[in-house]
């Protein structure tokens, strides 16, 4: 995909006050319980910008909201952390037209923007047996039609009486237009301002203003198990905040009801009873002539194993993409996550083949997940509940699939390679440098750490996603500025020093000209989780080989963007100059039965050379799926004698045939 432009950052403005009746001398006591763990931070000034206040503001101001609307302070931290984990994002919105520490919504400028399978810049299937599937002109959601949940900040305003700007660019009134849209539902639900957090079970559960029971109810789960184990952080404006934990906090789960919602329909989706799940399917239809769509009928994994999920942003929003998942002229992938709830929709059963990534190889042996949003806002966030409920998702189905959870099976859109040398330009970028890979790793129980020592011979790209805030351009239109962001992305080098070039892709610049800063460019980019082989290293700076040449990072040991590890690399075998590499791994040509033409194997314009090493991924069969009928007794898979290796060659992930290359030791 390619990012949209929202509007620019503008300076905050301070909130009108207003008073209200003091919460109880009880109320009072356990906010100033919940400020004694940051008391020795007091004087500490912030280290974000010169425009953040002190490090303990935000605290305050969740104190002084609990007080002024009378809602436990344990509960507007637990909410706020599971929308934004406390973050301000400078005032910028999320990639749901989010707000604050609260995440109030006005989203109605971010809704007419096309998904990213509408740019016309990529086939979704990949196949080029096959003509790309037609182009469909996206849905726009007129402004009228903009739901509820995406309007909170509009309801915040009457409820508060701050202004609509102040709620948006002042974290402190922000806090108070959340507290006030969480007292406003207590008193709808018909109960009590109640001391007792537990008593706030149905207003956590609406707050995101999810649209079935079961949705409600999740939310409200997660956040209740957020103040159950309590958390701390530095936000991204240097605020420190805290919320300890109640380990035998009960919620009173029964209110859920209160909220009149209706249930959602159990309709056998293949999700984890810990997401609330939906079935809006993805039509199989019969179109003009030969074409069909959206998706290809098979028998995974008795047909071919299952060996990637791939994760996507939507860059439109949850009603646009669900409308056009369900066109059969369009294309489809199996899930989408919604932000604000973390709500999922199945569209495609994980045994049929989606067209979602680009790359028809691909798209045969993996699972596509959709996360609504835009990867290019010019602060791009996403909630943490839906990082935690595609986090679920994904275990679940890495389980279920048996595919491991690392970074060379859990692949971004932008990981996925071009089919061959004229597709590598057209390959999409989403979800980009803002998606924090680490966090997402530690919500699913696979944290990335060290695996070896200093002479292991590899590492693991990890910077601390917070404080590291490299430079993008991009977000708000060609070659302007984005606004500083953490980034799970580390810029890569010819030599080691910050004035040296780029590296150069030879795919996406046949014409050698430079690669550039801005945020849809892969060109010298590594992520976080991705592992390379080690090239050299000097002073603060490391090498590694990439796209066949030596690449180098910033890597001091003060402030670390890797680390090290041990496994198993690919060479070329003695008496190879050079490697063809390959951006899908098909059949040789003896392997395809009479009726089924040939596929070229098509190399990359790129080669494994003598004396580089790259870090090996799975071996996987050299597999085609025909599927041009519409009738699925007309597929095939043909399977092939050739054996290939992933590996991790560049930004994205690249194959070589295993005759090729041999395999060792990172530390040979």
């Amino acid at each position: 995909m390619r990012g949209s432009a929202p509007r620019p950052w503008t300076a905050p403005l301070r909130p009108r006050r207003r008073r209200r009746a003091a919460f109880r001398a009880a109320g009072v006591m356990a906010s100033a319980a919940l400020l004694l763990p940051l008391a020795s931070h007091a004087t500490a000034t912030t280290t974000a910008t010169d425009r953040q206040p002190r490090s303990g503001a935000l605290q305050r101001a969740f104190a002084e909201a609990s007080r002024e609307y009378r809602v436990p302070q344990s509960v507007l931290l637990g909410v706020s952390y599971l929308q934004s984990r406390w973050d301000a994002h400078d005032g910028a919105p999320s990639v749901t037209g989010g707000y604050g520490p609260m995440h109030l919504t006005d989203a109605v400028h971010a809704l007419a923007e096309a998904p990213h399978h509408s740019d016309g810049r990529e086939d979704p299937r990949g196949d080029d047996a096959r003509p790309a599937p037609r182009a469909v002109r996206p849905p726009v959601l007129p402004a009228g039609e903009v739901p509820a949940r995406l309007r909170t900040l509009e309801r915040a305003a009457q409820a508060s009486g701050l202004s609509r700007e102040a709620l948006r660019r002042d974290p402190a009134a922000n806090v108070k237009g959340g507290a006030a849209l969480l007292a406003a539902a207590q008193k709808r639900l018909g109960l009590p301002l109640s001391e007792d957090p537990a008593d706030w079970y149905g207003a956590v559960a609406g707050y995101p203003g999810a649209s079935d029971t079961a949705t409600a109810a999740t939310f409200a789960r997660d956040v209740f198990d957020v103040m159950r184990s309590g958390e701390r952080r530095t936000t991204d404006a240097g605020q420190r905040v805290a919320l300890p934990g109640t380990p035998r906090l009960a919620g009173r789960a029964d209110q859920v009801r209160r909220l009149g919602l209706p249930d959602a329909p159990d309709e056998g989706t293949e999700c984890p009873r810990t997401v609330a799940c939906e079935a809006i399917p993805a039509p199989y239809e019969k179109l003009q002539g030969d074409n069909y769509g959206n998706h290809d009928l098979a028998d995974r994994p008795a047909s071919q194993k299952t060996e990637f999920i791939v994760i996507h942003d939507t860059e439109g929003s949850w009603e646009t993409t669900i409308k056009l998942v369900k066109d059969p002229a369009y294309v489809s992938w199996n899930y989408t996550v919604r932000s604000a709830d973390g709500h999922v929709a199945q569209h495609v059963r994980t045994k049929d083949v989606a067209w979602h990534a680009g790359n028809w190889y691909v798209n045969s042996k993996s699972v596509g997940i959709e996360h609504e949003g835009f990867l290019a806002q010019p602060d791009a966030w996403y909630t943490e509940e839906m990082y935690r409920t595609s986090a679920r998702l994904v275990r679940h189905l890495a389980t279920r699939l048996k595919i491991p959870l690392d970074r060379r099976h859990i692949l971004g859109h932008d990981n996925v390679p071009g089919t061959t040398p004229s597709t590598i330009r057209g390959m999409h970028t989403d979800p980009g440098p803002y998606w924090d890979w680490a966090h997402y790793f530690d919500l699913m129980g696979r944290p990335f750490h060290p695996t070896g020592g200093a002479s292991g011979g590899m590492v693991t790209i990890l910077p601390d996603y917070e404080a590291h805030q490299p430079a993008y351009t991009g977000c708000t239109g060609p070659a302007k500025p984005c606004a500083p962001h953490g980034s799970g992305a580390v810029r890569l080098h010819t030599a080691p020093s910050e004035r040296a070039p780029l590296v150069k892709d030879a795919g996406l610049r046949p014409d050698g000209s430079a690669t550039t800063i801005d945020v849809n460019d892969t060109g010298a980019r590594a992520s976080t989780g991705q592992q390379f082989a080690v090239a050299g290293r000097k002073g603060s700076w490391t090498a590694i080989w990439y796209l066949g040449q030596q690449a180098w990072f910033r890597n001091p040991w003060s402030q670390p963007t890797a680390v090290n590890a041990f496994g198993r690399v690919a060479t070329p075998k003695e008496g190879l100059d050079e490697v063809a590499v390959y951006g899908r791994a098909y059949p040789e040509q003896e392997a395809y039965p009479p009726g089924v033409p040939v596929q070229a194997l098509a190399p990359l314009p790129y080669k494994l050379l003598a004396g580089q090493s790259y870090v090996v991924g799975p071996r996987v069969p050299g597999e085609y799926l025909w599927a041009k009928t519409f009738d699925p007794a007309g597929h095939k898979v043909i399977k092939g004698r050739e054996a290939y290796y992933e590996i991790q060659f560049g930004h994205r992930v690249a194959f070589v045939k295993a005759a090729d290359v041999t395999v060792q030791p990172s530390n040979q």
